[in-house]
């Protein structure tokens, strides 16, 4: 399904927010960015860290974050193709954003925490 997007970002306070997260949300972007922070990766790397994903999944995924110029794809003409992701200076500068997501992440959930049915809300097991 093709994603809505901005023609503009005057719509409301918020919509800064909203357009960012169009643009990186998801389950897998922010993880996939998370990895690239890394230095670049092979397609098959990055499948390798992500299990759960697909391959079909990942593609899509990786042609959005191209098209919306976080990162960079390079294809070198050798047998089998060989396939390379990096960051590009856009997607570098996410890394802040990425990294606070992580730190608060790693306060807020995980094995010792769980989130309380109907309260939204994280609480200590």
């Amino acid at each position: 399904m093709p994603r809505i997007r901005h023609k503009a970002l005057d719509c409301s306070p918020g919509c800064t927010v909203e357009a960012t997260l169009e643009l990186i949300g998801g389950k897998w972007k922010g993880v996939i960015l998370y990895h690239l922070l890394d230095g670049t990766l092979r397609f098959n790397a990055i499948r390798k860290r992500l299990a759960n994903i697909t391959q079909r999944m990942l593609t899509m995924q990786l042609r959005e974050l191209e098209e919306d110029g976080f990162v960079t794809r390079t294809v070198y003409a050798e047998v089998p193709p060989k396939v390379e992701y990096s960051l590009t200076e856009r997607g570098r500068s996410l890394e802040p954003v990425i990294m606070a997501l992580k730190v608060w992440g790693d306060a807020h959930t995980g094995p010792a925490r769980s989130i309380a049915p109907g309260s939204g809300t994280a609480r200590s097991s």
